[in-house]
């Protein structure tokens, strides 16, 4: 007796499973910006391991930068290589006072520029321009130059008027791009609840321009601390930090100077770190 078999109209379409190659290609094209990302991320910060690694090592000599032994002894003796610690020590002063007085006048020339109106201020808004965009030889140069006819000493003070002076830029940019994205409402709104200008200015304003007010200041920190060209220009006898590393490069750059480097790295990671968990704090307690 003849059995009944399934038959397959020419027709009907077959069902197939995607292949692993077709489905890799799927999850490549929605991951591509990621995978970008980390390579870019970890070409940037591929110095910085290298860096970290070296601050444990004890070289055979100090002209070479091979990993030979893993030693603690750089972290626990980190100023036992001549004047370092001195030159770290006076980098860290002019970095401090130089970021006061940079980020006390950029904020409140960016103020001036966003919420007033004044003759020239086009033209001021392109002078702020002109020394981030100016070689820093030439900045460097020109401030020798200036000193030098006013026989002015070089050395600490002439190296921290320097610093504050093309600082200054980056804080008035920076504020400015804060100010230019807050919401004139929230000011007008305390106004309407009895606020007199000073207390919305403490209440309202202050708070909201201060994420841009400390990123200015981290920026101009960082920009005067790690600073070569125009501070050899201007530093006279002073010797900073990275003066110091590029004395001691032509004999051999010591590991201890990887220890600073290192350090400074997690001290600028952890304050980004505090900066996020307090930012999502304050989301979690708004929302």
């Amino acid at each position: 007796m003849p059995t009944a078999t399934s038959t397959r109209s020419p027709s009907q379409p077959v069902l197939k499973t995607p292949s692993q190659i077709h489905r890799a290609r799927v999850w490549f094209r929605s991951h591509l910006i990621l995978l970008v990302g980390i390579v870019v991320l970890g070409y940037m910060f591929l110095p910085v391991f290298v860096v970290v690694a070296l601050s444990f090592n004890e070289p055979k000599s100090r002209l070479t930068y091979t990993f030979d032994k893993f030693t603690f002894n750089n972290w626990l003796h980190p100023c036992q290589v001549g004047d370092m610690c001195t030159a770290v020590g006076t980098s860290l002063k002019i970095g401090i006072l130089a970021t006061i007085g940079a980020t006390l006048i950029g904020t409140l020339m960016a103020f001036a520029i966003v919420r007033h109106r004044f003759r020239g201020r086009a033209v001021t808004n392109l002078l702020v321009f002109l020394p981030m965009a100016s070689p820093e030889v030439v900045m460097g140069s020109s401030l020798l130059t200036l000193f030098v006819a006013a026989k002015f000493p070089l050395g600490f003070w002439t190296i921290l008027i320097a610093h504050i002076m093309f600082c200054i830029s980056f804080v008035v940019v920076t504020v400015k791009a804060r100010l230019a994205g807050l919401d004139p409402r929230l000011e007008q709104a305390a106004m309407d609840l009895y606020a007199d200008e000073w207390q919305t200015f403490r209440r309202i304003t202050l708070p909201l321009v201060m994420p841009g007010i400390v990123s200015a200041a981290l920026l101009a920190f960082s920009l005067s601390f790690d600073d070569f060209i125009v501070t050899n220009f201007n530093s006279g006898s002073t010797v900073t930090f990275p003066m110091f590393v590029w004395g001691a490069a032509q004999r051999g750059i010591p590991p201890q100077v990887n220890v600073i480097g290192t350090a400074m790295f997690l001290f600028a990671l952890t304050l980004v770190l505090i900066s996020q968990l307090l930012g999502a704090r304050r989301r979690r307690r708004l929302g």
